[in-house]
């Protein structure tokens, strides 16, 4: 069976944990800074959780890194 190949652009946006859920950066945070608050920008740095609805389409464009 042939290798499977890799999306590279989802590879670079979404990592998976070590119990196989996939986590992504925050959204938000590239421009348009000085209008949002001190607390906002602070508020929106680190990464969430990709929601379990969406996790079938990103094993599929990953199929090496997550279970």
């Amino acid at each position: 069976m042939p290798k499977l190949k890799t999306n590279r652009a989802a590879a670079k946006r979404f990592k998976f944990t070590k119990t196989g859920k996939a986590k992504r950066a925050r959204t938000h945070l590239r421009h348009k800074l000085e209008k949002k608050s001190p607390k906002q920008k602070s508020g929106l740095g680190g990464t969430i959780l990709v929601h379990e609805t969406d996790l079938g389409r990103i094993v599929k464009l990953l199929p090496y890194g997550g279970k």
